[in-house]
């Protein structure tokens, strides 16, 4: 089950550079999560300010 961002997202990046996969990168006002690169470790979801990330 890979990690979704939601609307929360304020963009600062924190997830992005804590994901040990590399499979968050900028979106159109968001961060996303590139579901087949995810490897479900929960290491955005811990380390997101806004809460903004959970999964699936």
């Amino acid at each position: 089950m890979a990690y979704v961002i939601s609307d929360e997202c304020v963009s600062c990046g924190t997830c992005a550079d804590a994901c040990p996969a590399g499979a968050i990168s900028e979106g159109d006002g968001k961060y996303v999560i590139d579901a087949d690169a995810c490897l479900e470790c929960g290491t955005c979801e811990s380390e997101c300010p806004t809460g903004a990330i959970s999964a699936e």
